[in-house]
């Protein structure tokens, strides 16, 4: 079994209620075990198209047998289900799941890379990732999930979206 995590977010329809469900399919899905979930911070978007309403965003750290582009497609399948169209980049979007890492696993491909190439510079991911996963390690950098928040908040205070409110 190898550890997991999970980026969640949603600003269309209930909030809440989409990110809910996501996670509700993550646990009942047999290949995969949700060890822990986040509580959900609304944030500001980033990028994309102006005037996007903002994001709850959460973390969930799991374990699975099954290999990067199995779970990728697990959790694509999971954002079908849920009502994502991918239609604009960075674009509103009912539910978006995001794998952040996959073990220590450093991967490159043109459908996945891994270690998510933007986690390590945006707070609306540390701060829930580090809640579920602060110890897990970066292996891009050797740092850890609780490191890579700490060094984004002394070094960059103003950095991509800061978080707005917990909404555990």
């Amino acid at each position: 079994m190898v550890a997991c995590l999970i980026g969640l977010g949603s600003n269309l329809g209930d909030r809440r209620e989409n990110l809910e469900a996501a996670v509700s399919r993550l646990r009942r899905h047999a290949a995969l075990h949700v060890r822990s979930v986040s509580q959900w911070r609304e944030t500001a978007p980033v990028g994309g198209p102006p005037e996007q309403p903002p994001f709850l965003n959460g973390a969930v750290l799991l374990e699975t047998a099954l290999a990067p582009h199995e779970l990728l497609d697990v959790l694509q399948h999971i954002e079908a289900d849920l009502g994502r169209r991918r239609t604009e980049r960075w674009g509103p979007r009912t539910i978006d799941l995001d794998l952040l890492l996959y073990g220590q696993l450093v991967l490159d491909t043109p459908t996945l890379v891994l270690p998510h190439p933007r986690m390590a510079g945006r707070r609306f991911v540390l701060e829930p990732a580090a809640e579920v996963a602060g110890a897990m390690l970066h292996p891009a950098s050797g740092w850890s999930v609780a490191r890579l928040l700490q060094h984004l908040n002394e070094e960059a205070p103003s950095a991509i979206a800061p978080g707005c409110a917990d909404e555990g």
